[in-house]
């Protein structure tokens, strides 16, 4: 089993799944301020693919990586690389896209 890949980025510029391309859904992203506030202790990091072009798509965490980044912009997050996928992903819309 290959070790693990933690990077740290902006979650600004981290690309959502095409099942969210939307963005975070508002009830989760409230119980989640409400759990964790504007930090991330206590927080998984979430999880990535990393696109062929070289983009992070978020499998796993659009809610966590959204309200880091609206209630704590600047902040780096770290994420976990868990795939490497064979088509490129950057024509997703990215989480600072979907924040107005």
């Amino acid at each position: 089993m290959p070790k693990p890949e933690f990077l740290v980025v902006d979650p600004w510029t981290l690309h959502v799944p095409p099942s969210r391309l939307s963005g975070a859904d508002p009830y989760k992203l409230h119980q989640q301020i409400a759990r964790f506030g504007a930090g991330t202790t206590g927080m998984p990091p979430p999880w990535v693919y990393r696109g062929s072009d070289g983009a992070l798509m978020i499998y796993n965490g659009v809610t966590r990586a959204t309200l880091i980044a609206r209630l704590a912009r600047g902040t780096t997050i770290t994420v976990e690389v868990v795939r490497d996928a064979k088509v490129p992903l950057g024509h997703l819309p990215t989480i600072g896209d979907l924040i107005p």
